[in-house]
C-alpha cells in the first residue's frame, strides 16, 4: 500500500496548495490512500466543514487534527457526522468525535487511521501511549489490517522518537506534526515501523511558522502583543511523506520526503 500524508496545512495559502498539487500527486505517486492533517487551516486555527468538503474533493480520504481541533466550534456538531475527520485519541472521552478512522480501498484492502496527541509541552490529556497500544492490538496488523498509520501531534521530537520505538512493529508508520518544521530523519525502524518526527506544515515558509512575521517576532522581542496571529499569505510549499508498505504483513518497506513550493527545496520519493 502506498500512503501519502501531507503536514499541517496553515490558512488559505496552504489550502491553495492542497487544491493546486493533491490530485496530481496522488495520480504521480500512484499513492492508494491520501490524509491531510488539516488542524491550522481555518484562518490558522481549526478547521471547518466546507474545508473538508474541499480536502475531499482534492483527493483526500481522511482528515486528521491536533490541538486546534476544537478552535472552529462548527466542529463541534459536524465531527460526529464525519468519520473521516478524526481528533486525537486521548481527548477526554466526552468530546464528540474519533481518533481513528477505518478506510476501505476499493480493492478490499483496509488501513486503520489513527490520530494522537504528545503531553510533553502539550495539554494534559490521557496516555497517547497506552491508548494507541490498546487500539493497535484490537487490529491486528497483516490480518485484521493491511496498513496503520498514525499522526502523532506534539512538541517534543523526544517523545514523538519514544512513541515511534514504542509502536515499532505494531503499526505501519508514524509521522510526527504539530512543529510545522520538516524533519530530515524519515527512516524505517527495526521492526518495520516508517517514522519522521514532523511531516513539515503545507503553508508559507516565508513566515514564522506559517504566520505573518511581525507578530511573532513582537511577542518574543517585547514579550507583549496587542495584535492576533494571522496566516501568511504567500505561495504555500507542500510538505509531507509517501510510505510504501508490505500488504502481506503491514510492515513498512520504504518512507520518503515529498516537498512542492517556492520556499524549500523540492523533493520527491524516488520509489
Amino acid at each position: 500500500m502506498r500512503i501519502l500524508f501531507v503536514g499541517d496545512v496553515v490558512g488559505r495559502s496552504g489550502r491553495d496548495a492542497i487544491d493546486k498539487h493533491l490530485a496530481s500527486l496522488r495520480q504521480n505517486l500512484r499513492a492508494d490512500v491520501v490524509i491531510v492533517n488539516g488542524e491550522n487551516s481555518s484562518h490558522g486555527i481549526g478547521i471547518s466543514s466546507d474545508i473538508c468538503k474541499g480536502f475531499y474533493a482534492s483527493g483526500t480520504d481522511c482528515i486528521t487534527l491536533g490541538n486546534h481541533a476544537w478552535d472552529n466550534k462548527e466542529i463541534l456538531t459536524y465531527i460526529d457526522r464525519d468519520p473521516r475527520l478524526i481528533r486525537p485519541i486521548n481527548y477526554p472521552k466526552a468530546l464528540p468525535g474519533k481518533g481513528h478512522y477505518l478506510h476501505s480501498l476499493n480493492d478490499g484492502r483496509k488501513i486503520l487511521v489513527i490520530n494522537a496527541m504528545a503531553r510533553l509541552f502539550m495539554d494534559p490529556l490521557d496516555d497517547p501511549f497506552d491508548m494507541t497500544m490498546s487500539l493497535v492490538k484490537a487490529h491486528p496488523l497483516g490480518s485484521a489490517v493491511q496498513a496503520i498509520f498514525v499522526d502523532f501531534h506534539g512538541e517534543a521530537s523526544s517523545e514523538k522518537m519514544a512513541f515511534g520505538h514504542y509502536l515499532d512493529g505494531y503499526v505501519s508508520a508514524i509521522v510526527g506534526t504539530h512543529t510545522h518544521i520538516p524533519t530530515a530523519d524519515n527512516h524505517v525502524l527495526n521492526g518495520g515501523t516508517a517514522f519522521m518526527s514532523d511531516a513539515g506544515m503545507t503553508g508559507d515558509y516565508d513566515s514564522v511558522i506559517g504566520m505573518k512575521k511581525d507578530v511573532p517576532i513582537q511577542r518574543f522581542v517585547k514579550k507583549i502583543s496587542m495584535d492576533r496571529l494571522s496566516p501568511s499569505e504567500g505561495e504555500a510549499t507542500l510538505c509531507g511523506c509517501l510510505i510504501e508498505t508490505d500488504d502481506k504483513n503491514g510492515r513498512a518497506l520504504k518512507i520518503g520526503r515529498v516537498r512542492i513550493g517556492p520556499r524549500l527545496q523540492s523533493e520527491m520519493p524516488d520509489f
